[in-house]
């Protein structure tokens, strides 16, 4: 049975707070735990995948600070900063045995961490239509800045039906969206959607990192999925059918069965 999720903020130091949400209870996890991290459509997208993986293990949902209209301190500018926070974040909830699960965004944030992780709480990767790496050519990656939501909609989801609606928001529910997009923007820096030197920095990651990636992706291509995969030691490409960037929204049950194989033909044959 899932957990509920409760809400609160932590204080990491240097005026940086971060409200995460959890299922379950960092102490009672005795160390194991399960992290999620949201890309910029911001944490309700890992929700569901959160609240179905909370019947297994701990798990703990952060917002980026300054999404959804968290504070931001001025000196966390960029995802690096943002992958040394949460391995902050990690060693203050006691968690010594993590997964760290990010879809697009929240991918790359992943990767950075698991390069910063001098303490080994990383135990392994699972990325979901990830951004961060340089692309070989333009074709495998687009840049939505100048998008309208609508537009990217298209590109970002499979089934038409899933597509956000954004003449049914609200003004504020408009303002909030911009904002995230902003910030997200600020976070990524100058080339946005990847980091020029990440790739070839990526074989230093000896963990189990699944590179799962959502076929009909027009933002981040399954060209692109693969050649992330080949970037690690020790990497893993499974694609998801009829799934768009955020296959964990459109295909949950795939992409729950996808990590579950993983688990159990990788990770746990790794540690035999």
């Amino acid at each position: 049975m899932a957990n509920a999720a409760t809400t609160r903020s932590l204080d990491l130091g240097n005026g940086l707070e971060i409200t995460i949400e959890e299922h379950g209870d960092a102490v009672e996890s005795k160390g194991r735990g399960l992290l999620l991290l949201h890309g910029g459509g911001g944490p309700r997208t890992m929700a569901g995948l959160g609240a179905a993986l909370s019947e297994h293990a701990y798990v703990v949902r952060p917002t980026h600070p300054g999404f959804d209209g968290t504070p931001r301190v001025p000196w966390l500018d960029s995802v690096a900063d943002l992958a040394d926070a949460y391995l902050d974040l990690i060693e203050e909830l006691g968690l010594t045995e993590v997964m760290v699960i990010g879809n697009s965004v929240g991918g790359w944030i992943a990767a950075e961490m698991a390069l910063r992780d001098i303490g080994g709480r990383i135990m392994s990767l699972t990325l979901l239509n990830a951004t961060g790496i340089r692309p070989d050519d333009a074709t495998q990656i687009t840049d939505t800045r100048a998008l309208s939501p609508a537009a990217f909609g298209r590109l970002a989801f499979h089934n038409p039906a899933l597509r956000p609606d954004p003449s049914a928001l609200s003004d504020q529910q408009r303002a909030v969206l911009a904002a995230n997009q902003q910030v997200l923007a600020f976070y990524t820096g100058e080339h946005f959607l990847f980091a020029p030197k990440l790739r070839r920095r990526l074989h230093r990651v000896t963990v189990p990192v699944l590179v799962a990636w959502g076929e009909e992706d027009c933002v981040v291509t399954p060209e692109y999925g693969r050649m992330y995969a080949s970037a690690f030691a020790n990497g893993h490409f499974r694609p998801i059918a009829e799934a768009g960037h955020l296959p964990q929204v459109e295909q949950l049950g795939s992409v729950l069965g996808t990590i579950g194989t993983f688990v159990e033909e990788v990770i746990e044959a790794d540690s035999e």
